[in-house]
């Protein structure tokens, strides 16, 4: 419409409304049409409405005089934003525009019950806060607006108050700010000094940065005064003398304050340090105390890493450089202080300085690892041990040389010493050791000399016969895997480290293997279950960043390995047999079990990398999972053939090896010794199937809740529900490149829960429970928006649940229901007598898990209605005084805190 008018019909219109009209006696609706022919005009007519100069402003003003609905007022605010910004000339009348739209700040709104506008108070702060922070011209009228509701009693009001501020910094100069510098000085000093409200702190630190920050930026005339200057001048002059009394209140408000100023540009950084930094060091050595002196350095590190935000040390201006002895002097005596606290403070800081380049001098650089070593491998309290070694990870990767010239081969030593000391220390400073090895190797230069001395303990550990060789192994490989994680985002790191310590582990353990029919003890611990469980990981994490190319290389070594026995890759590759993973034979079991690291290697590898053989390999894996007794090996060989079929291309190849799975799982869960065996391999292929939607999956699914009315399998096969819809840590996960479609929970759970309940109404009562644990499991791993509007459905059946003896199903149906509680309140509150008696009858199970999910439950209760609570109050808080007796710590902690949630129940203010 406004485009077909013609010229001077859109000013003759407004001119109408502007002296005819007096729109705040119009309804809202008629109020909201003017606006929109406003705005309509201001979009399409923009030259013809500046040609009525400040006459348009004057008439907008009258027309949003008085103006009080929020609909109106968000079309009003952005009006007067276009106003401004559009340069329409506002004359005489900034101060009457200005108090039109002033006299709604504070906003103070709350929006009424189920508004159909969906209006929010925090859309007219933000309309408005617009509106103040849009032109230099409001500042002489708001910023006293501004310091008189900072003084508000109202925390909204000061919040909203300071928030505009900092936004007005941005537009601001120092002629605007001049005049109001030490009012709002003062009444940001009282706000941090005097507030209990951390919001309200936060904020007037963010206004003192925005001041320090629009006052850095101005250009300074030779004949002006600095007011930066003066302003940190006044700052300082208040808060310098609080810092020294490191036990007094004011310290740390004053500490932020000198900080927040300091962080707004390089210029008041150095004008702040100049004066702060030689006090709090003159500070740190007057006070003994490990107390004051981590206060102290705790200030000292906020002022470092503000030097850290700026990235560079200049020379000739800073503060920082020139006590750069004092400072490592107090840096290096916090290390070595008795108090924990203090040495944590000091390691912060020392990472800090590292960050500097061209701080820290090479002999400084020297006494910083040797402090590090001494706090990894000495220091008895393991918080100051693990942050030593991460702030070595951190600076290994700035000072390489450094680290692996000095710190590695000091570990390396303490390695292969043979000390005198009792067996626990031995073992602690060996892990200790390896875990400082893994935490330095942040760069691919250490990586090439920390990896070989890992690889050389392994070895060493798995050729020792002391007892405690497995736990030794599973240290040395968890190292091992904190490495291949570090490498993963470097390509050359990542082939370095594959190509190392792939080969080497397989060499290993096919050693280990052979040596096991010869020589029972020799290499043992290799092939126990937790150490090859512990080598998986790291094979996996060395393998699915690999670029494809290098993948195809490297696979094309390992499954000949296992197919044909092919060890030329091998590093000492002399052995004494064949290696034969996959052959019949008794004395073969040791090599089958090396199936895991198989499992690790090609189920990780990118879906586009082409496995050789793979038809054969998927043959011999399906049937040693099938006919293997070690129920260990037949796990992990089911684990890799679903972890192979799940990425395996579509088409009648993967069509012919699921129905031969198929073939050989029926016979097998139907009768005879391995129905167990059977059955896993069931649970996993139809994972492998369910994740990436394919059609066989539904009848593996049918199938597996036939068996959950067996009453040998039954109740594995329920549990098996938790396998098919949590995460799998090993393989069938995104991490490893597996198929996994979007929502496959959600499609599971329509698809199989209306069976189970089904199945559930007519089983019979010895295998009920199997029914109900199953369902219990997939509601447990369901997106809690979905389990909420199902849930009035399957409410009854989790009910029953809770009266199930097993724990598992106990559980896991407590787990189920506290996010309910929370998020459902209303659906939960019907059955609030039932919920109330079976959490409290659960307070005194057997097991501790049960008792702890069912304390969070009965706190998770006191979020439903107030009312429907009340009549239970007595009865709940007399049950929970006997576990306040519990003999197990965590479970007292939980009914501490379920008890008093109950205690406050419908007093004031809840």
């Amino acid at each position: 419409m406004c485009e077909v008018l013609s010229p001077g019909l859109a000013v003759s219109v407004l001119k109408a409304i502007f002296q005819e009209v007096h729109v705040q006696s119009l309804l809202q609706l008629d109020r909201h049409t003017v606006y929109s022919i406003i705005t309509n005009f201001m979009g399409t007519r923009e030259e013809e409405l500046k040609g009525l100069g400040a006459d348009f402003t004057f008439g907008f003003i009258q027309v949003m005089d008085g103006e009080k609905d929020p609909r109106n007022l968000l079309v009003a605010f952005q009006i007067v934003r276009d106003l401004i910004a559009k340069n329409y000339a506002l004359g005489p009348f900034v101060e009457e525009l200005f108090e039109v739209t002033s006299c709604y700040f504070p906003i103070d709104f709350t929006p009424p019950p189920n508004d159909p506008h969906g209006i929010q108070r925090e859309d007219l702060i933000l309309s408005l806060r617009a509106v103040l922070a849009s032109t230099p011209q409001f500042a002489e009228f708001l910023l006293p607006l501004l310091i008189e509701k900072m003084d508000s009693d109202l925390q909204s009001a000061k919040l909203d108050s300071l928030q505009t501020l900092t936004a007005c910094c941005a537009i601001y100069g120092q002629k605007e700010l001049q005049e109001f510098l030490p009012s709002l000085w003062s009444s940001l000093r009282r706000e941090v000094f005097q507030t209990a409200s951390e919001k309200v702190e936060a904020e007037c630190l963010a206004a003192l940065h925005a001041l320090s920050a629009c006052l850095s930026c101005s250009v300074l005339s030779s004949d002006t005064e600095d007011l930066l200057d003066s302003f940190l001048s006044s700052i300082l002059q208040d808060c310098r003398h609080h810092l020294c009394e490191p036990d007094m209140k004011l310290v740390w408000p004053s500490a932020k304050l000198l900080q927040a100023a300091a962080g707004a540009s390089l210029r008041s950084y150095h004008r702040v340090t100049r004066s702060v930094l030689p006090l709090l060091l003159e500070q740190y050595t007057k006070h003994p105390q490990s107390s004051q002196r981590r206060t102290i350095l705790e200030m000292l590190l906020g002022f470092l890493e503000l030097q850290q935000k700026w990235g560079y040390v200049e020379e000739d201006e800073s503060t920082l450089l020139s006590l750069q002895a004092q400072v490592c002097s107090v840096v290096f005596s916090a290390l070595t202080d008795p108090s924990v606290q203090l040495q944590l403070v000091g390691i912060r800081a020392l990472t800090v300085l590292g960050s500097l380049q061209g701080f820290l001098s090479p002999s400084d650089l020297e006494l910083v690892v040797d402090h590090l070593i001494h706090l990894a491998l000495r220091e008895e309290d393991s918080q100051s041990s693990e942050a030593a070694m991460e702030a070595a990870g951190s600076l290994a990767p700035i000072y390489p040389k450094v680290f692996s010239g000095r710190m590695v081969p000091r570990l390396e030593e303490e390695l292969q010493l043979e000390r005198e000391e009792s067996s626990s220390d031995r073992c602690s400073l060996r892990q200790r050791c390896l875990q400082a090895l893994a935490a330095v190797s942040t760069h691919t230069s250490i990586v090439r000399e920390t990896v070989p001395v890992l690889l050389q303990h392994l070895r060493k550990v798995q050729k020792g016969s002391e007892a405690g060789n497995a736990q030794d192994m599973v240290s040395a490989c968890q190292s091992l895997h904190r490495v291949a994680l570090q490498c993963q985002q470097d390509a050359e790191g990542c082939w370095y480290y594959h190509q190392t310590v792939v080969p080497c582990l397989l060499a290993m353990a096919v050693q280990a293997a052979m040596q096991e029919s010869a020589h029972p003890l020799l290499g043992k611990a290799l092939l126990e279950e937790e150490v090859l469980a512990a080598m998986v990981p790291i094979i996996s994490a060395a393998t699915t960043h690999l670029s494809p190319e290098l993948a195809a290389q490297s696979v094309s070594h390992v499954v000949p390995l296992f197919l044909d026995g092919e060890v030329s890759f091998l590093p000492q590759n002399s052995f004494p047999c064949s290696f034969q993973p996959f052959e019949d034979g008794e004395c073969l079991e040791a090599q089958r079990r090396l199936v895991a690291l198989l499992m690790a290697f090609v189920c990780s590898l990118p879906r586009d990398v082409a496995i050789p053989q793979q038809e054969r390999l998927l043959r011999e894996l399906l049937v040693l999972s099938c006919s293997c007794n070690c129920p260990f090996t037949a796990t992990t060989a089911a684990k890799c053939f679903a972890g192979l079929v799940n990425k395996h291309p579509a088409g009648q190849q993967l069509d012919e090896i699921l129905q031969l799975a198929v073939n050989r799982m029926e016979p097998g869960l139907a009768e005879g010794p391995r129905r167990t065996q059977a059955l896993t391999l069931l649970l996993w292929v139809t994972k492998a199937l369910v994740l990436r939607y394919h059609p066989l999956s539904s009848r593996l699914t049918d199938k597996l809740l036939g068996l959950l009315g067996d009453a040998e399998l039954g109740p594995a096969a329920a549990d098996g529900f938790s396998l098919l819809m949590a995460e799998s840590p090993d393989v069938l996960h995104k991490g490893c490149h597996a198929d996994v479609r979007i929502m496959f929970r959600q499609r599971f759970f329509t698809d199989n829960v209306p069976k189970l309940v089904q199945g559930f109404h007519g089983a019979g009562p010895d295998v009920k429970a199997n029914y109900l644990k199953g369902l219990s499991h997939v509601l447990n791993h369901l997106p809690k928006p979905v389990l909420v509007t199902e849930l009035p459905t399957l409410l009854s059946l989790l009910l029953e649940a809770l009266s199930c003896s097993d724990r598992v199903v106990q559980l896991s149906t407590l787990s189920c229901l506290q996010p309910l509680l929370l998020e459902a309140p209303q659906i939960m509150s019907l059955h609030v007598d039932t919920l109330v008696t079976k959490f409290l009858s659960l307070t005194s199970s057997p097991a501790m898990a049960v008792r702890i999910a069912a304390l969070r439950c009965a706190h998770a209760l006191t979020s439903l209605p107030t009312t429907v609570l009340l009549p239970y109050k007595a009865r709940v808080i007399r049950a929970l005084a006997k576990p306040l007796d519990d003999k197990k710590r965590l479970v007292r902690k939980e009914a501490v805190a379920a008890r008093g949630e109950w205690f406050l129940l419908g007093s004031p203010g809840r």
